[in-house]
Parts: structure tokens; C-alpha cells; sequence
């Protein structure tokens, strides 16, 4: 089962150390520079995907500064241990998270045009394109 945890100094390390497949690295920042991010834009909340016991990956969303709508900015899965299902588990239970906030009816994401596998989950999920592409990356949304 699929949960989050918050990441504190027993599991700080082991977060950074999560890697995604090399092909993918384009497409994804380093957990160590989302959690500096977070750092400085504390509207970010960062948390460690766990499979039961065992840390397999990290995400970050945020209520967003500016348009004041919430954005699922970081979602990976270390590379030993995907095509599991971890992905899909845990951008269902980040939008059931999210959902909580009967105020909003939006959540948004972008993701590079060239990751194939990022934009079928999302579509799966009920997300969809708003037609703005930023930083070169194509806007997905999913209104609830």
C-alpha cells in the first residue's frame, strides 16, 4: 500500500539518493533541488512515497504563488523499482490529497513533450491538456 511520509532527518538521505531510469533525467530535477526549492518557495509541500516499509520515490505539490491553484510540481519513482504501479498509486492518492480542498476544482501539471510515459499516466488519470505550454513544457489539467 501506498503512503506518504514527511521527509524529516531519518529519511532526508536516503530521498536525495532516489534516481530515476537514466533516460528520464531530463525530465525530472533532483529531489535534492526540489527540497531546496521547497525551501524557499514554502508554499511547496515535499513528501517520500513508501510501499509499506520501503521508500520508493518522492513528489511535491503546491498551492501555486501565483495563480493560486494547486500543481503537482515533482512526481518520480526510483528506477529499481518502476513498472510496479507505484506511479499510478501514488498520483491517485496526491489527487484524493489535493481533492481535501473543496475549494479548488483544478489540479495542474506540466511535463516535458517528449516523456511519453508521464503524459499516458496522466491522461489515464483524467488529465488533460489546457493548451498553454511553459518553460517548454506542455500543461496538463484535471478538473474535479
Amino acid at each position: 500500500m501506498i503512503e506518504f511520509r514527511e521527509i524529516d532527518r531519518h529519511n532526508f538521505f536516503d530521498v536525495i539518493d532516489l534516481r530515476v531510469a537514466e533516460e528520464q533525467k531530463a525530465f525530472v530535477a533532483p529531489n535534492v533541488f526540489s527540497l531546496a526549492q521547497a525551501k524557499a518557495f514554502p508554499e511547496c509541500e515535499c513528501l517520500a512515497i513508501y510501499h509499506d516499509e520501503m521508500l520508493v520515490g518522492f513528489t511535491m505539490y503546491c498551492m501555486d504563488y501565483e495563480d493560486k491553484e494547486y500543481w503537482i510540481y515533482r512526481l518520480m519513482i526510483d528506477a529499481k523499482h518502476q513498472s510496479k504501479g507505484y506511479g499510478k498509486a501514488a498520483m491517485e492518492k496526491l489527487i484524493e490529497r489535493i481533492k481535501q480542498d473543496q475549494e479548488h476544482k483544478v489540479i495542474y501539471l506540466s511535463f516535458e513533450p517528449e516523456n511519453h510515459l508521464a503524459k499516458g499516466l496522466y491522461e489515464k488519470l483524467g488529465f488533460e491538456a489546457d493548451g498553454r505550454v511553459i518553460d517548454g513544457e506542455i500543461v496538463y489539467k484535471l478538473a474535479y
